[in-house]
């Protein structure tokens, strides 16, 4: 596996483990989509996945347009990742 340059280590710095490599959360590892989520992280929202446990009619009405459901959740992707960097 080739080195990752310094911008790339500062841009991946969230995903990488303690041995250098981007690691994802257990329930992003064999997603195909590209919304993958750092193992670091404590919470997550993927509108790609549904828990086994979870209800079949679901409580919350759904979005009619599929990327209207998309950009909510990058919109609330981004308010986590700017509440993890707060210090």
């Amino acid at each position: 596996m080739p080195r990752m340059s310094k911008s790339k280590k500062l841009e991946w710095s969230f995903f990488l483990n303690d041995r250098g490599r981007k690691a994802y959360n257990t329930l992003c590892r064999r997603c195909v989509h590209d919304c993958k989520q750092s193992f670091r992280a404590v919470v997550v929202i993927c509108p790609h996945y549904q828990s086994k446990r979870a209800k079949k009619g679901g409580t919350s009405a759904p979005l009619a347009d599929p990327m209207e459901r998309h950009h909510e959740y990058r919109r609330h992707r981004k308010e986590v990742i700017r509440h993890l960097y707060q210090d």
